[in-house]
């Protein structure tokens, strides 16, 4: 007995020895699962790009838990933005509707307060051919009314852990909800959130019904400066509860002929082109193209301009070719 009284306090050292050891041990173990985390650099950027916003913002205390950092790394701030209605040649009658519908009750919520009939829509999509700028409209829209403009990817949602895309859908919601007047803008919807069917995986139909019941919370918000908007080539396969939070649908269909004029004036407006180029006659080079290209998207007269604008260059390489040639 005596003996083991004597031995006792010498256990204490040893176990400061070992709890010391242990400490050493887990410190690098968990350095090195910090290393080996796959979204860590993106959640780092998405959180310094957070800030920059949050100070434009005039919030530079704004609280967000890790899962906005995430998407935040998908919002455009508006100033970033170039884009605006004037560079985008037609589409009159749909960019007067966006004004309307979009741009004035994110600007002028006051106007839109008396009543139900003045609600303004928290969803509204673009629909037509590739290529017609329904994604130049986002965001000019966004520009236009100074609002952050969140680019939805089905990637940025998708989570090898189970519940993590959930929460990053709801993400989305309270991102927006925080750097209101806010678009959140989901490109290819179809894709996204096209029509649930019977052998769809669990994960998926989850997302969509966490996405849906988020956004019914910001239906019935009259405060909420937050619109969805979203954009699709093929809106027969977006889900039907999907279309009906999207009550107002634009088509943004191939320009005509006096809408290929418009693109080309936007596209030729800083290029060397000859006298008269621009005439509003029959004969006018502008008028002629115009004519000769049906069907044309407002993306194929850009890559027409462009090879156009092509020719001088080849032009002055073959003639040094042939300088080359000849001395």
């Amino acid at each position: 007995m005596a003996g083991q009284r004597q031995r006792e306090p010498g256990m204490l050292p040893d176990i400061i020895f070992s709890l010391a050891m242990l400490a050493i041990s887990v410190i690098p173990l968990h350095f090195f699962l910090k290393q080996l985390d796959p979204t860590r650099a993106d959640r780092e950027a998405a959180a310094k790009k957070k800030k920059l916003i949050a100070r434009r913002l005039g919030r530079p205390d704004i609280v967000t838990n890790q899962f906005e950092d995430v998407i935040a790394g998908d919002v455009v701030n508006p100033d970033s933005i170039t884009t605006t209605f004037a560079q985008i040649g037609g589409l009159e009658e749909t960019k007067r509707a966006l004004q309307e519908i979009v741009i004035l009750p994110l600007l002028r919520p006051e106007l839109f307060k008396s009543g139900n009939l003045l609600r303004p829509v928290k969803g509204c999509m673009l629909y037509g051919p590739p290529g017609t700028g329904k994604t130049m409209l986002a965001k000019a829209l966004a520009k236009e009314c100074d609002a952050c403009f969140i680019n939805v990817r089905a990637s940025t949602l998708q989570s090898k852990w189970f519940g993590d895309a959930n929460k990053l859908v709801a993400a989305v919601f309270s991102l927006a909800w925080k750097l209101q007047p806010s678009i959140i803008f989901i490109d290819e919807v179809d894709s996204f959130l096209g029509s649930r069917k019977t052998n769809e995986h669990e994960a998926s139909t989850s997302m969509k019904t966490e996405f849906m019941t988020m956004w019914d919370g910001f239906q019935t918000n009259e405060h909420a400066r937050v619109m969805v908007l979203a954009a699709t080539n093929r809106p027969w396969e977006v889900d039907d509860a999907i279309l009906r939070r999207l009550p107002r649908s634009f088509e943004v269909a191939l320009p005509d002929k006096v809408n290929r004029i418009e693109i080309l004036k936007v596209f030729l407006r800083d290029e060397n082109v000859e006298s008269g180029f621009f005439g509003m006659n029959e004969t006018s080079p502008v008028t002629k193209i115009a004519a000769a290209t049906e069907r044309y998207s407002g993306s194929d007269l850009e890559e027409l301009c462009k090879a156009a604008a092509y020719g001088p260059v080849r032009d002055v390489l073959a003639a040094e070719q042939r300088a080359r040639t000849e001395s």
